[in-house]
């Protein structure tokens, strides 16, 4: 991946807090949800309830979609990613500790949520391929960047 998509990609990233999660439902039909976000690169780790309708889909299913963007009026300012990739549902306590310590970095207003609570779900989602969107280099500009494989814990 060349470094200026790199850079554009975790600057989306970085400036964002929420992005749409999109998992498969057990009747194949997509489930679109708004999530809040941590990354550590360009993996993307959330917490959710364990019983949530998600971590049902993503027990099934560990294809997801994402979007990370923002409301604009003026079309021409659009800059935005999305992306498909890989969902996991964290079980091993290091790699829990290491998300919520994302998570509690980036909303500190939030508090922390225990790594070791059994009642919350880390999730990390690892891209597969991102769709880079932006509009101010001309309507409807797109690139689409292949990821390597993640080594995240």
């Amino acid at each position: 991946m060349e470094d200026l998509h790199e850079k554009f990609i975790l600057g989306i990233m970085k400036r964002h807090n929420v992005m749409t999660l999109a998992t498969v439902r057990r009747d194949g039909f997509p489930q679109a949800t708004t999530v809040a976000y941590a990354n550590d690169g360009l993996d993307l780790y959330f917490c959710c309830d364990k019983t949530s309708q998600k971590v049902k889909n993503i027990s099934r299913s560990n294809k997801v979609s994402a979007t990370i963007d923002h409301d604009t009026r003026d079309w021409n300012k659009i800059k935005a990613i999305s992306l498909a990739g890989h969902a996991t549902v964290l079980k091993g306590k290091r790699a829990r500790a290491h998300a919520a310590e994302l998570l509690a970095r980036k909303f500190p207003e939030q508090g922390s949520f225990s790594a070791d609570d059994p009642a919350v779900a880390f999730v990390r989602v690892q891209p597969t391929v991102v769709s880079v969107l932006d509009y101010s280099q001309g309507f409807g500009h797109t690139e689409l960047i292949e990821i390597p494989a993640s080594t995240a814990p």
